[in-house]
């Protein structure tokens, strides 16, 4: 576990609320990328209901890592299966419990309709005998559940680090390094999260996309939630829905503070650029889209740190809306280009803008209530070094090269 980051209980903060006047379109300032295969549907409905839409985030990796393998074929998929056969004796505190119940609260990987389903073809037995889902166990009842499940995925587990910062039976949050994707997609099966969970955690890989519960960019840093069973992914994955799951970011953006205190509260509705498929764009026909600059600090007079706060998580959430009002984040090529080299800059901080190998976004607060305590929690992680390094040369002018090297991504 990283001890630099924290862990508390906190009641979650109110956000900000002022309007802004959106415009229909983003303006087209940069080219479609090659080998960009996405869906023309909405990634991130809170209205639907499968796991892929309430992965619910500011950046979705599926749209911005395909460059890297051209059009190359995923690999097939193939069916893994999975024995389960594990046995409960009901205490006498348990007794009178329907034997649906009962099983829930003993096999807490499955969702209660699951058992039901399993009780009801046989595959949950009661001392080796059938039973319906309505009966009432007593004391001493043992329960057997022998039952095969395939998975459908050719996801595999791989021996990568992961940085694990909150952890209980439950719940667990992973700090995720610039340059992990987050789930094998097309162009990317292997190297993910999803691979080195499965890997540190075999145990999830009955679990959709091993118990993640929201995604972020592959060139984004910080904090991801995942539930450890199925009945705490889910919960987790209702919150984020009614918005009790909030996350913060911090991000360094080319704009003077003044500016930037104007739009406190970004309301701009964000949909799917209609020439280049994978960018996201503010457009009145999008989806509501509502990001909060909740800290909005200078580091010069052109550049400034923000601390960002999500309502909604659509694609590219924050990457859009910041450059929408025309202060894009430093690094991102995607929706920057230009704009990110502002006047009086030094030798050294043009350098290091022009350079900047990401957008310089990290997702460094979670907040959620526990799914099995109910309990409000908050997880936080400090701002990786490459981002320090560039807010060093912003607000000084001057860093030491040796000091603190850029890495290759």
């Amino acid at each position: 576990m990283n001890n630099e980051a924290m862990t508390t209980n906190l009641t979650p903060s109110q956000l900000l609320d002022n309007d802004l006047t959106t415009q229909d379109e983003l303006p087209n300032n940069s080219e479609p990328r090659d080998g960009g295969q996405v869906s023309s549907e909405d990634d991130n409905d809170d209205d639907n209901k499968s796991l892929d839409d309430v992965l619910d985030t500011d950046s979705l990796d599926d749209d911005d890592d395909d460059d890297d393998q051209g059009d190359e074929a995923p690999l097939a998929r193939q069916a893994v299966l999975e024995i389960i056969d594990v046995t409960y004796t009901a205490s006498e505190d348990e007794a009178g419990l329907r034997i649906d119940k009962l099983a829930s609260l003993a096999f807490t990987d499955f969702s209660r309709a699951q058992l039901q389903g399993w009780v009801s073809d046989g595959s949950l037995l009661c001392n080796g005998i059938e039973q319906k889902p309505k009966y009432r166990v007593k004391a001493a009842d043992v329960l057997h559940l022998s039952t095969t499940l395939q998975q459908h995925s050719e996801d595999q587990p791989e021996n990568i680090a992961i940085d694990v910062v909150y952890e209980d039976d439950a719940v667990l949050v992973i700090n995720k390094p610039v340059g992990m994707v987050v789930h094998p997609g097309a162009g990317n099966q292997t190297g993910t999260l999803v691979n080195a969970l499965l890997y540190h955690y075999p145990q999830q890989h009955h679990l959709p996309r091993a118990g993640l519960v929201h995604r972020i960019d592959k060139d984004t840093s910080g904090l991801l939630l995942i539930g450890k069973t199925k009945p705490a992914q889910m919960a987790l994955m209702a919150q984020l829905k009614d918005k009790s799951v909030y996350r913060h970011y911090q991000c360094v953006v080319a704009g003077d503070q003044a500016s930037l205190m104007r739009h406190r509260r970004i309301d701009a509705p964000i949909g799917r650029h209609r020439n280049q498929r994978t960018k996201m764009t503010v457009m009145t026909a999008g989806r509501e889209a509502v990001t909060h600059l909740l800290e909005v600090t200078a580091l010069n007079d052109n550049y400034t740190l923000l601390d960002v706060g999500l309502e909604t998580g659509r694609t590219h959430q924050i990457r859009v809306h910041l450059s929408h009002i025309t202060y894009p984040i430093v690094g991102d090529r995607v929706y920057g280009g230009r704009r990110q080299l502002r006047a009086g800059l030094t030798e050294q901080q043009r350098n290091i803008i022009s350079n900047f190998p990401r957008q310089a976004l990290h997702a460094y607060a979670l907040g959620f209530v526990h799914p099995t305590t109910g309990e409000d929690i908050k997880v936080t992680t400090p701002i990786p070094e490459d981002m320090q390094k560039l807010m060093t040369v912003l607000s000084d002018g001057y860093y030491p090269e040796e000091k603190a090297p850029y890495k290759s991504y």
